[in-house]
């Protein structure tokens, strides 16, 4: 069994003023290539440090996290951003699109940043859109989007550079409860070809989407429950 990354004995901590905050105390576990994981939790429980930190945009203050068979807890910041730009696909709550492209050109964003903009990598991101049910929108830019049409772009977005795997931070928590069974669908989809993603939700029908529930208490690992939705 490949594993698409591997936490131990992960810590984080945050100090505010004078205060030491413990984020995280101590997290292990692993994730298989192909799994679909819900990171559930209270707020303040260590949900979005923990995804954070998956995405090389912040390092632990102690402990091992390995994305495939790179230690990314070892490397400085200019090896994370080739990881970031190279093998993960980030989808947001908020979208985060720029407002000012097209939406073939938000989707071709990590493209652009890699310099891999060939004409085989347009068609490609035309192709993505497409996949999402936005092949009539590629000239249109999010003002004149519906906030499903956006997450869409996102998702297309964070296929672009054909990720390891996708983390997806509150993906529907800015969409009414049928666009955002759209949403999950896509990304049912997008396991079901063999891609990884760990989202995080608070929203319970939305992490029994995922084949596996991983819950946080506090920063540490309150339980981890398969049940392969």
């Amino acid at each position: 069994m490949n594993l698409a990354c591997t936490i131990r004995d992960v810590t984080k901590e945050y100090v505010v003023g004078d205060t030491p905050i413990r984020a995280l105390r101590g997290i292990s576990l692993d994730v298989p290539e192909g799994d679909y994981v819900a990171v559930m939790g209270p707020s303040g429980s260590g949900k979005s440090t923990m995804l954070n930190l998956l995405g090389c945009l912040d390092r632990p203050t102690s402990g091992t996290i390995l994305l495939g068979p790179d230690d990314v807890s070892r490397l400085n910041d200019d090896q994370l951003s080739e990881i970031r730009a190279s093998r993960i696909g980030f989808i947001f709550q908020s979208y985060n699109l720029i407002q000012q492209l097209t939406v073939l050109e938000n989707i071709q964003v990590p493209l652009y940043y890699q310099g891999r903009l060939s004409g085989n990598e347009r068609r490609r991101c035309e192709e993505l859109a497409e996949m999402v049910g936005l092949a009539d929108r590629l000239n249109h830019r999010p003002a004149q989007l519906s906030g499903g049409q956006q997450q869409r772009v996102a998702i297309a977005r964070s296929l672009a550079n054909d990720p390891t795997f996708i983390l997806a931070d509150e993906p529907t928590g800015n969409l009414d409860s049928a666009t955002s069974q759209e949403i999950l669908g896509l990304l049912a989809g997008l396991n079901q070809q063999g891609k990884t993603i760990i989202m995080v939700t608070h929203e319970e029908d939305v992490g029994n989407q995922a084949k596996r529930i991983i819950r946080l208490m506090d920063g540490q690992l309150l339980s981890d429950v398969r049940h392969d939705a």
